[in-house]
């Protein structure tokens, strides 16, 4: 229903409703196109979850929190610190806010420079060309456009008995914007974001217990190998992983308590300062009015497209989280290029052999193709090859031996399958497994490419060799 003061109806070759990752990308690349372009977003800065409350600051927080703990322990290689390593949160959330503030600040530059017209409110689709945007001041505009991207992401899912509060029940947001470290801190959920944080907060000093429902960490997807890595550093990190365990009810205090059921229906009482719920998130399509564009979502709520990102309605598309898993903010930058070249007539698609996962954890994790189990599941005859980090020099000069490089491989003829890698800066590594997978690499494709020495990348080289039989630095258990 149109409510308020109505403007005059702005018309252009293209909207974007949303301004996270996929929608600014977009807007950009439509602009460069030479699209007239309408960019739409609800928050007063653009860029999204990820660059306002998710992936940005949490990072800086997750650094700062790995800063402090080697600070603390770098008497071990001879660097003293006289007293004690002290902690100002106040300064640290300034400096994280000021991170997000020159990132978003520069998106907007971007699309000023690119002549996007930017425009903030709430928009829903009034008909399959036609939508109504309404501002903070409920002034309404209505746009007319030949193309739309919906870009509208996701948002956090809830807990019904356990609703955030925004003081003693946080969310992720909640938990990047605490003005002090809680003494003690629940964690439900223990998906990556749970853990990021939960792992960054006992850094901080916080005795932090994990509440997860499964019986493995991080969707219960990942190498075995590596799920032991994970807890191992839970445990030195003083955290408690409770698996195979739901959250009942809350009682809020300082510190207030959170009641837990294991599988044999036992409960108990956590006595915690903070709970951080971290259960996941879903698509956002809340008000849109699909249904007027002729859209509708599916039943896990993510709007179907096809290899261009085209909807069912040719002429509206959707990208990022919207549309499918997995919600990746790489992922959305790559749709964002594919419509926006689309729209403008040239050929493209969403066509990729890889994606790549990471999770800032410690150590961080990162992997890409098929794990071991999906690919005998899948019908293929698999081998592994697995580098541990002990053995390599690198790690050992950074102190971060904790750690692996995995590479599931097919056995006759030694196509790589999936990589795997949990250790310092596995984030960055992983671009190699990716890149080898989109080339349809070989072992010797690996094995056979010098790396520079001493890194962390020869972990990955290392692995390649260990799988062939040709590994110096570490006994082959395959040849």
């Amino acid at each position: 229903m149109v409510v308020g003061n109505v403007n005059a109806t702005e018309m252009c070759d293209a909207v974007v409703i949303g301004g996270g990752p996929g929608g600014y990308v977009a807007a950009i690349r439509l602009a460069q196109l030479g699209k007239d372009v309408i960019l739409i977003d609800k928050r007063p800065v653009l860029g999204g979850v990820c660059l306002n409350e998710g992936c940005i600051p949490s990072k800086a927080i997750i650094h700062a929190a790995e800063t402090f703990e080697q600070m603390n322990h770098a008497s071990t290689m001879g660097l003293n610190i006289e007293g004690t390593v002290k902690l100002d949160m106040t300064k640290l959330q300034e400096w994280k806010n000021g991170i997000v503030k020159r990132l978003t600040g520069g998106v907007a530059g971007l699309e000023k420079g690119h002549g996007v017209r930017v425009m903030q409110g709430t928009a829903s689709f009034r008909g399959p060309k036609q939508l109504e945007l309404i501002n903070a001041e409920d002034r309404v505009q209505m746009i007319d456009f030949d193309h739309a991207i919906v870009a509208t992401g996701s948002v956090p899912l809830e807990l019904p008995f356990l609703p955030v509060d925004g003081d003693f029940v946080i969310g992720s947001k909640g938990a990047l914007d605490l003005s002090e470290v809680p003494e003690t801190m629940v964690v439900i959920g223990g998906g990556y974001i749970g853990l990021e944080l939960g792992m960054a907060y006992a850094k901080l000093g916080s005795k932090v217990t994990v509440v997860e429902l499964q019986d493995q960490l991080l969707g219960g997807g990942l190498e075995p190998e590596i799920h032991r890595v994970l807890l191992r550093r839970a445990k030195q990190l003083g955290m408690e992983i409770l698996l195979g365990h739901k959250a009942q009810g809350a009682k809020a205090g300082s510190p207030g308590t959170l009641t837990v059921q294991d599988k044999d229906g036992k409960t108990k009482d956590i006595s915690t300062h903070k709970v951080l719920v971290s259960i996941g998130r879903r698509p956002y399509s809340d008000g849109l009015g699909l249904e007027n564009a002729g859209l509708a979502v599916n039943e896990q709520g993510f709007l179907p497209v096809n290899e261009e990102r085209r909807t069912g309605v040719p002429h509206i598309f959707a990208i990022g989280d919207i549309t499918e898993q997995p919600m990746l903010a790489h992922k959305a930058y790559l749709e964002a290029k594919v419509a926006a070249e689309v729209i403008a007539g040239h050929p493209s698609a969403f066509d990729v052999r890889a994606m790549p996962a990471v999770m800032f954890t410690d150590p961080e994790i990162a992997t890409v193709g098929m794990s071991e189990a999906e690919a005998k599941a899948a019908g293929y005859q698999v081998k592994v090859g697995v580098f541990p980090w002990k053995a390599s020099g690198r790690a050992l000069s950074l102190g971060a031996t904790e750690g692996l490089s995995k590479i599931v491989y097919e056995t006759e003829t030694e196509r790589i399958l999936g990589v795997h890698i949990a250790g310092a800066h596995a984030a960055e590594l992983i671009a190699e497994g990716t890149l080898a997978l989109e080339l349809d690499a070989f072992l010797d494709d690996l094995a056979h490419t010098i790396h520079p020495h001493p890194t962390l990348s020869e972990t990955v080289l290392e692995a390649a060799e260990i799988a062939m039989g040709t590994c110096a630095h570490f006994k082959s258990p395959n040849r």
